[in-house]
C-alpha cells in the first residue's frame, strides 16, 4: 500500500454562501446569467459546487475570470453532456461487469464445486478470503433479518437469496451464482486478483478475450470509473489516476494505432482508453452492441464540447476498431 501523501498547512476558513451570493461571484468572474431565478434553480437542485467544475473550463487563462460572453446555458450543455456520458459508460460497464463475475464463478463452479470460495486453498491472500466471507454472511444475515419476501401473482417470484435461505440450511453460505450476483464490485475484483492459481485467472480472462495481466488492470480502472459514474462526478476532461495497462498482443482488439498511448503517454490517465478497453470487451461479450454508436451520436449531439483532454486524438471514430453504424 502507498504511504500517504503530506497534508497542506492552511486552515479552511470560508463560510457558506446563498444562492444570490454564489451567482454574483458567477457573475462577478463574467458569466452571463440571462435568467438568475433559473440559474438559481439549477445551483439549488445541482449545486454550486457540482457546476463550478465546469464553470472552469470557461476560464480565460487566469483563474476565476472567464472568457467573455460565457453564458451559463454554455455551462449547463457541458454538465449535460457529462451526465450523458456517464449514462452511456455505465452501460458498457454493466455489461462488462456481469460478464466477468459470470466468468469468475462459472469456471471456478465448475472446476471445485459451487462452494469453492470458502477454501482457503484457491487464495492467494488470506484478508481478501476473510473480507469476501465477512462479506457473505452479512448478505445472508441482512436477508434473513428483512420481512420475509411474498410471492404474489403469476409473474411475481421470491429472490434466488430468499428462496435458498427459506429452503436449505446447509450449508450456510449460498452457492457462487448467489454470491456473485451480490457482492461489491470490488469484492468480485479482489477475489479475481488473489486467485492462487494463475492458470484459473488466465483461463477466465481468456473467456473475456483478454490475458490476465491485462484484466487485472482493467478492472481496476473499471472500479475507479464505476465509483466516480455512481456518484454523479464529473468524468469529462478528468484524471482518473489509474493506468489501465495497453495490451501489446495481436490477439487482443485494439485500435490501428497501437502504439499511440506510447507516443502520448498522459492519455493513459485519461478517459480514452478505458473506452477502448470496453469496446474491446464487448467485442467479445456483446458483438452486436451498437455502444460505440451512442457514444459518436452523444458527440454530434454537443459538437461544442471539446474532448481531447479526455484523451481522444483527432479522428478517433475514423479507427476500424470502432462498429459503425448499419447504414454506415
Amino acid at each position: 500500500m502507498k504511504p500517504l501523501r503530506s497534508r497542506g498547512g492552511l486552515t479552511y476558513e470560508k463560510s457558506a454562501l446563498t444562492e444570490a451570493e454564489l451567482l454574483e461571484r458567477w457573475i462577478e468572474r463574467g458569466l452571463v446569467l440571462v435568467d438568475q431565478e433559473r440559474a438559481a434553480r439549477y445551483v439549488r437542485h445541482i449545486g454550486y459546487y457540482r457546476l463550478s467544475a465546469y464553470v472552469r473550463t470557461f476560464e480565460a487563462g487566469e483563474r476565476d475570470v472567464l472568457r467573455a460572453g460565457t453564458t451559463f446555458d454554455e455551462v449547463l450543455n457541458l454538465y449535460i453532456f457529462d451526465r450523458k456520458l456517464r449514462l452511456i459508460v455505465l452501460d458498457a460497464l454493466e455489461r462488462v461487469e456481469v460478464a466477468v463475475r459470470a466468468a469468475i464463478g462459472d469456471h471456478m463452479a465448475l472446476a471445485f464445486g459451487p462452494h469453492w470460495y470458502e477454501s482457503a486453498g484457491h487464495f492467494a491472500r488470506r484478508d481478501v478470503l476473510h473480507k469476501l466471507l465477512e462479506e457473505v454472511d452479512a448478505m445472508v444475515d441482512g436477508q434473513l433479518r428483512r420481512q420475509p419476501e411474498a410471492a404474489s401473482g403469476q409473474h411475481a417470484f421470491v429472490s434466488a437469496m430468499e428462496h435458498y435461505l427459506t429452503h436449505y440450511g446447509t450449508p450456510r453460505r449460498p452457492p457462487t451464482w448467489l454470491v456473485f450476483e451480490e457482492l461489491s464490485f470490488g469484492m468480485v475484483r479482489n477475489v479475481y486478483d488473489a486467485l492462487a492459481d494463475r492458470s484459473r485467472r488466465t483461463a477466465i480472462a481468456r473467456t473475456l478475450g483478454v490475458e490476465e495481466p491485462v484484466l487485472r488492470s482493467w478492472l481496476l480502472s473499471y472500479q475507479r470509473v464505476r465509483n466516480i459514474c455512481a456518484h454523479h462526478g464529473r468524468l469529462w476532461n478528468r484524471g482518473l489516476g489509474v493506468t489501465p495497462v495497453i495490451p501489446k498482443s495481436e490477439s487482443i482488439r485494439w485500435l490501428q494505432d497501437r502504439d499511440l498511448f506510447t507516443r502520448d503517454e498522459w492519455r493513459r490517465q485519461r478517459l480514452f482508453p478505458v473506452l477502448v478497453s470496453l469496446q474491446t470487451l464487448l467485442h467479445q461479450i456483446s458483438p452486436g452492441s451498437l455502444w460505440a454508436t451512442r457514444l459518436e451520436v452523444l458527440f454530434q449531439e454537443h459538437p461544442a464540447v471539446p474532448v481531447s483532454g479526455m484523451g481522444f486524438p483527432q479522428g478517433w471514430l475514423d479507427d476500424p476498431f470502432w462498429p459503425r453504424r448499419p447504414n454506415d
